[in-house]
């Protein structure tokens, strides 16, 4: 063949324009469900419309195409569903305060039709921008079938779901105390909830006890709340109190009288006064110790925050103003006995900010536990599903949180008042009977219906009733709310594949293969699929959960979007390049750490300014040496032909090179399996650079210019880069098919080039297979070669001898090294600018000489000629001083004891450990000092 042609330096932009659209171009990523092929499937974690992803969606995107084009070259049938999620009240909550900011407009004010519409529109915005995203950093998803959680396919399925779910008993609506967001008025699941410190106060009020003398003292951190208290609970051992259990207290500013009871649940006798005040309504422990202790419940607050009719003189305001009121009254009346200082755990809603109040609420749930005797329940399922191995969870510690959430067994709460999601299925009728239903519904398999605990009936409907769909007199009302947005979530893995349609699709890669996700959303996400897939398929949706580390910005806060420091993978990619990105971020996804990024503003030259790391640096100068040395192999591929390479006749060398491309091969494909992505990229990296770059090659030089053997050394190297290119492409898909492509169709396996697939593309050839190419002597004799290779250059660094000398070293060693290193002469010479290498003891040990004893070898450097004895002991004089320096300086700081006992203690660590190596620096050049005389 003619020389390849391959630019002088590789351009990430280029290569990505050109490569991405001929991939699509050309259907790579898309999947046939009637392919004999054994599938495999990733369902996307479909990333919210919120806004744009950032690095955290990046690392977990990155590490699904590795997993897909992985598989795809294994000869898998491979998809990769893409999707984007509704996300409720995330989304709704964004675009609520963005039309407030701009238009000073509530959704009350617009409407629940204008809001919806304005929501559409930011999603088609923010769509079309993450599949941007995702397209920029080279996902090879099947974009074709790409899905949102509100679209026609999804919303069947939820409406199936629901309607399944509701005639088999499992949702009902009751009402529980949840967490409520009075900003956006609806309730919010425990795990979409974040906790701050704060500095507030413990208030000590007075309760008289009715008819007596006695006062309990209670104290609260939420003195507003007292005025829904309906008991004063202490602990039933409590000697101070046993005589007051059954008692009444007078509920100051209240005119109530509620019961003193005994609880050893609620109250620590040890903690405080021992009297704990109960506010059913508004404590969830409360809540508890209510329905133990059958109380009444008192509800305070309106949906907007606001103290209810019951409050009373306060009824009206919000809970500060109430409290700043509520506190003076207690004083005024003496009932305020003394205010403490104390740090208290706020909880606040994930998507407001504001903070979480609790109250009672009428909503739907799933029921969770066993009901009515059954076994096992939705939550026994999914924890059996983990505990059988069904499912299995990476890293296995993960799985104990999945468990632990699931072994409480709460009931789902699955509504939300909002507008943005899918409507609650359910239509509601005070005045027909069940004739009126049947006569309305017969035949109709897709209705049901069952009497509603206030009155009238209940019907849910897989398409929407009209509002007089029971004729004249009956009116059908739907129910406001929409679903949890987890819900529709729940069903991805089936619904983006058509359920409950029986679909190819379906058919083929459902159960899916792996799920890669972060691990706060194991409870919020993993279970509930595994729960719906279980419920709606009789099977697991995915056989294996990858926990991804977190991302996390220069102070060690997790990214986000709704903590604004996120940094957006195209300013990543517009600097180094989407391959660098990925290298990086994958080297990173280990299995123990969260992955840090700090990040700075670099302005561009067209004036916009985006967020950048040096991080990526890495990523970049590796491409670019895999690059630089592919470009110096196919510029030796000249006159290049195929033919066998039997490892058995080739070179030292060769079969070493060999040997560790097998090994690679093998323990690479090992750590996919088991997905190690930070050490197969490691592996692949030191493989690339160190030994194929930094040494093959150079061994391979002289034989390339030696017209007997550039043949062999020919489809070795050939070998070797067709191989590699593989090997890196699920990381670094783009520079990878640059070279690939440039290898014009050379694929020399054993000498027998593999078939190209039509496509003509790096992304559909074979994953490499290991060979059998071991070879432990070549392994050894070339070690030997690079040790002594490296201990020569030591030697000349420290020595100064320049670059330009040559030198005669001489090696000193016994059988089998003397003869491994006799084999490497050329490459001893070549590698290290040596007239002439020996390996016999001289007679007389050279006067000027540096010497090296290692393991197994003596190394001597002659030296004279080859420095100035005076030039170079001046140098070492001031060195020694300059040491010195530093020591007293190091020694009076820690020679002073305030220093030591003030310091951090890692600080003051990190000064003996520099103590002691200037000691050794000092020690290694006074030494060389006494040598030079």
């Amino acid at each position: 063949m003619s020389q390849t042609e391959i630019p002088k330096q590789y351009d990430p932009k280029a290569a990505q324009d050109r490569w991405y659209a001929y991939w699509v171009d050309r259907g790579v990523f898309h999947a046939d469900p009637r392919s004999d092929r054994p599938a495999y499937c990733i369902v996307i974690p479909p990333p919210n419309v919120t806004g744009a992803l950032h690095l955290g969606h990046a690392l977990n995107n990155t590490i699904q195409d590795i997993l897909i084009r992985w598989r795809r070259m294994q000869g898998y049938e491979c998809l990769w569903m893409p999707g984007t999620d509704h996300a409720g009240i995330a989304t709704q909550a964004v675009v609520e305060k963005r039309i407030f900011e701009e238009e000073k407009k509530s959704r009350h004010d617009l409407g629940r039709q204008a809001l919806v519409e304005r929501i559409w529109a930011w999603k088609d915005e923010y769509e079309r921008r993450i599949l941007g995203q995702l397209r920029l950093m080279g996902c090879s998803c099947d974009w074709d079938r790409t899905r949102f959680t509100l679209d026609e396919v999804c919303s069947r399925a939820v409406r199936r779901t629901f309607a399944r779910l509701f005639r088999a008993g499992k949702i009902f609506r009751g009402k529980r105390l949840v967490n409520w967001d009075t900003q956006l008025r609806t309730a919010v699941a425990d795990d979409e909830i974040y906790y701050e410190e704060i500095q507030g106060h413990i208030w000590t009020i007075k309760y008289p006890v009715s008819g007596t003398d006695e006062v309990l003292h209670v104290a609260t951190t939420r003195p507003e709340t007292m005025l829904g208290d309906t008991a004063v609970a202490v602990h039933p051992d409590d000697p101070r109190y046993q005589h007051l259990i059954g008692k009444l207290v007078d509920l100051p500013l209240t005119g109530r009288q509620i019961p003193i009871i005994a609880d050893g649940i609620l109250v620590d006798m040890a903690f405080g006064t021992g009297c704990v005040k109960v506010t059913p309504g508004h404590d969830p422990n409360d809540y508890v110790c209510g329905q133990r202790n059958n109380l009444p419940t008192i509800d305070l607050m309106e949906p907007d925050g606001t103290f209810a009719a019951v409050a009373g003189p306060y009824a009206g305001l919000n809970g500060r103003a109430v409290r700043k009121k509520l506190l003076a009254d207690l004083e005024a009346g003496n009932f305020l006995e003394r205010v403490d200082p104390h740090t208290l755990r706020q909880g606040h809603s994930d998507r407001s900010k504001t903070p979480i109040e609790p109250i009672r609420s009428d909503q739907w749930f799933i029921r969770m536990g066993e009901d009515h005797g059954e076994s096992p329940g939705f939550a026994q399922q999914a924890m059996d599903a983990v505990t059988s191995g069904r499912v299995k969870i990476h890293p296995e510690r993960y799985s104990r949180s999945y468990l632990d959430w699931l072994a409480e067994k709460r009931d789902w709460c699955i509504s939300r008042q909002l507008w943005w999601g899918h409507r609650i299925p359910i239509w509601s009728c005070a005045t027909c009977s069940e004739a009126d239903l049947e006569r309305a519904f017969s035949g109709r398999d897709d209705v049901s219906w069952r009497p509603a605990e206030s009155g009238g009936w209940l019907i849910s409907a897989e398409t929407d009733l009209s509002a007089d769909a029971l004729g004249t007199g009956h009116t059908l009302v739907q129910d406001p709310d929409v679903l949890d947005t987890w819900f529709s979530s729940a069903l991805w893995p089936h619904s983006t594949l058509g359920w409950p349609e029986e679909t190819p699709e379906l058919g083929k890669f459902y159960p899916t293969s792996v799920l890669s996700t972060a691990r706060d959303i194991i409870t919020l996400w993993v279970a509930r699929m595994v729960i719906f897939g279980q419920f709606n398929m009789g099977d697991v949706p995915f056989r294996d959960v990858y926990i991804h580390p977190v991302i996390q910005d220069g102070n060690g806060k997790r990214m986000s979007k709704s903590a604004g420091n996120g940094v957006d993978p195209v300013d990543i990619i517009e600097i180094y390049g989407a391959d660098a990105l990925r290298y990086t971020l994958a080297l990173g996804a280990t299995e123990t750490q969260d992955l840090r990024i700090p990040v700075e503003k670099v302005k561009r030259p067209d004036g916009r300014t985006i967020n950048t790391s040096e991080r990526f640096e890495q990523g970049r100068n590796f491409a670019n040496k895999f690059w630089n040395v592919a470009r110096l192999a196919m510029m030796n591929l000249e006159g290049f032909e195929p033919g066998p390479l039997d490892i058995a006749g080739l070179p030292t060398e060769d079969r070493w090179i060999l040997a560790g491309l097998d090994q690679t091969i093998a323990e690479t494909t090992a750590d996919l399996e088991a997905f190690r992505f930070s050490e197969a990229t490691r592996r692949l990296r030191e493989f690339t650079w160190n030994e194929f770059c930094d040494w093959y090659v150079e061994f391979a030089k002289s034989r390339l210019r030696d017209p007997e053997a550039r043949p062999v050394a020919q489809r070795v190297l050939a070998h070797l880069v067709d191989a590699l290119c593989r090997l890196l492409h699920p990381i670094m898909p783009f520079v990878t098919e640059q070279i690939w492509q440039s290898l014009a169709g050379l694929a020399p396996s054993r000498g027998v080039p593999e078939p190209r697939l039509a496509e003509e593309s790096v992304c559909t050839a074979a994953w490499p297979r290991p060979l059998g190419w071991s070879d432990a002597e070549a392994l050894a004799t070339v070690a030997q070669w690079q040790e002594k290779i490296q201990a020569i250059r030591n030697l000349k660094a420290e020595r100064n001898v320049p670059k330009e000398a040559k030198i005669a070293p001489i090696i000193v060693a016994e059988e089998p090294v003397r003869g491994r290193l006799i084999q490497g002469e050329a490459f001893l010479r070549s590698m290290t600018n040596a007239a002439s290498v020996s390996f016999d003891p001289p007679a007389t040990r050279p006067k000027e000489a540096a010497i090296a004893v290692l393991g197994d070898a003596e190394l001597i450097l002659p030296l004279e000629g080859l420095i100035d004895r005076e030039a170079e002991k001046a140098k070492l004089i001031k060195n020694r001083s300059d040491i010195e320096k530093q020591l007293g300086g190091l020694r009076a700081k820690l020679g002073n004891e305030s220093f030591v006992a003030r310091a951090p203690a890692e600080v003051v660590e990190a000064q003996r450990a520099k103590l002691a190596e200037l000691e050794a620096q000092l020690a290694a050049v006074t030494a060389l000092i006494a040598a030079s005389d």
